[in-house]
């Protein structure tokens, strides 16, 4: 049988079929849960907010984050202007983390009841913010039954679920209890072997009861490019794009409206691009993440224009997500050593650029941590009250403080101090989200790189039917008098009368057309770390 005619059948099978052979996965009850009004590709308007449940708000005062505590913050997630939450992962695990998971069908107790989760999906659906999870489906940990039985016994029907061999491996190969079995990441996290048939049903059955029987929106797929090694290949395999194209396809003729984003890290989006489309829905575009990063850190714009040249280039069509770090990255306030200007500067080019944004949780307000990865996942700081106002006990892990720098302890650094002050990190957010979501060419329009006579300027156009916008801003810490942008006439309507300052601080200059390539100046002066939105009026 071939893998299109296996997702064929298994399409017909979804709704009686288990998970395991043995049946002996917990289930619930389902519910279907969906948002009040369907929008197709909605992704492409979203503002995602990602989530470290165990770290968000504490409901029940036993140091650990959980379901009701993001219910409880809804309303300041919908104010902040974010309609899509990224939940890292939800399923029992013998981790803190949660990325080895040991059952599909159930949540993680620390975090609350699936009742608890399904009153979060649907409180997060009334407001119109879509949930998507994680979908850890590399590999499982070695606590789950499968593996537990696979190990145990040679003749188990769980057996072949995984990569076995009777030799001694190097690298990622680990000891067994019956020989050798294949983990890339670590002998906790054996990895599934999509070889077998059996394994695919299995995780087609897992998408078809997340999406159709509790209802989230969609899944952040873990090591995605990692799925299948093929031919002493480890990573972005044809096997593992072949997979991915047939998985597209099955899920999507269940739940058309279902979302899917991979993390393709270190790949180069000429590779990234492949996943885009017909795999995935959407990849994480890192070259996007450092360009904002390293030209706001270096105070050049190259960073960043080469990462929009390359998107040009390999993903003409802008279909991807940007950020600025994520969970396993130092977070970017700490890159910046605590810069609120820096930090205001990176969102901003995040926030005005095109891809569907994802924000860590606390980057909105500053908050900092350096790995182990504990550190950069540590409670969210909501007030200067004991324990940053997460818990009323004491939390899994403390939460942030500098005994060299206190000004960026969380008792200075929150929620409560900034909400309300105009001049913070947390109300730029909200500022830029609101433009975003209220100016479709923010979202979705056009992108056109406008060229500059000085490192230090940033300048891009974004436009379509509905309005045109100069993204104009300085990255160094010093003041620019010295520039200008060049447009070709072709970039512009002949009809552009007016300039209206949108973001800024001050009123630009008209445009005054010479000629097809004309030099625009809006302000004689850019004071360091300026940032501009103009409306190009008709």
């Amino acid at each position: 049988m071939t893998l299109r005619h296996l997702f064929s059948l298994t399409l017909i099978l979804l709704l009686i079929a288990c998970a395991s052979p043995s049946g002996t996965i917990d289930t619930v009850t389902p519910t279907l849960s969906t948002p009040e009004t369907e929008s197709p590709d909605w992704w492409h308007t979203a503002i995602f907010y990602e989530i470290f449940v165990r770290s968000f708000y504490d409901s029940d005062a036993d140091g650990i984050g959980d379901f009701n505590g993001i219910t409880q913050k809804l309303d300041y997630l919908e104010s902040l202007g974010i309609n899509a939450i990224w939940l890292m992962p939800i399923h029992p695990s013998p981790s803190y983390h949660g990325y080895d998971v040991i059952n599909y069908y159930a949540v993680n107790t620390e975090y609350g009841t699936m009742d608890d989760f399904k009153n979060l999906l649907n409180e997060a659906h009334k407001r119109e913010i879509r949930i998507i999870i994680d979908l850890v489906i590399n590999h499982t940990s070695s606590e789950h039954p499968w593996f537990k039985d696979a190990n145990a016994n040679l003749d188990s029907p769980y057996r072949d679920f995984y990569v076995w061999s009777n030799e001694t491996g190097v690298g990622n190969w680990h000891q067994g209890q019956n020989g050798y079995y294949y983990g890339y990441f670590w002998g906790g996290m054996p990895d599934l072997n999509y070889q077998n048939p059996d394994v695919t049903t299995a995780i087609l059955n897992i998408t078809d009861y997340w999406l159709n029987d509790i209802g989230i929106d969609g899944f952040r797929i873990d090591a995605v490019k990692h799925l299948i090694e093929e031919d002493g290949k480890v990573e972005n395999t044809p096997a593992t794009h072949e997979w991915l194209k047939e998985f597209f396809i099955a899920y999507k003729e269940k739940n058309p409206q279902a979302y899917t984003i991979g993390e393709v890290f270190g790949a180069g989006s000429s590779i990234v691009k492949q996943y885009t489309g017909t795999e995935l829905d959407h990849i994480f575009n890192f070259e996007m993440a450092y360009g904002f990063v390293n030209s706001t850190n270096g105070g050049a714009n190259s960073g960043v224009n080469s990462a929009i040249k390359f998107a040009y280039q390999d993903m003409p069509d802008f279909n991807f997500a940007t950020f600025l770090t994520n969970h396993d990255q130092n977070r970017v306030m700490s890159v910046f050593n605590g810069n609120v200007d820096k930090a205001k500067m990176a969102s901003f080019l995040m926030l005005t650029s095109a891809g569907t944004p994802y924000i860590y949780y606390g980057e909105e307000i500053g908050m900092q941590g350096e790995k182990p990865d504990e550190d950069i996942r540590l409670p969210m700081q909501w007030s200067a009250d004991e324990f940053a106002g997460f818990s009323t006990v004491q939390p899994w892990r403390n939460p942030y403080k500098d005994s060299n720098n206190p000004q960026f302890d969380y008792t200075q650094i929150n929620v409560e101090l900034q909400t309300g002050d105009s001049t913070s990190l947390l109300e730029h957010y909200r500022t830029l989200i609101g433009l975003r979501k209220s100016n479709s060419a923010l979202q979705t329009g056009d992108t056109i790189l406008l060229e500059t006579n000085n490192s230090g300027i940033y300048a891009i156009l974004r436009k379509d039917a509905n309005g045109t916008f100069l993204i104009l801003a300085n990255l160094k810490d010093e003041a620019i008098t010295d520039y200008a942008i060049e447009f070709e006439g072709a970039q512009l309507a002949e009809s552009i009368v007016s300039v209206e300052t949108v973001y800024g601080e001050n009123q630009a200059a008209p445009i005054e057309r010479s000629g097809e390539t004309f030099i625009y100046k809006p302000f004689e002066n850019l004071n360091p770390y300026a940032m501009y939105i103009l409306k190009l009026n008709q």
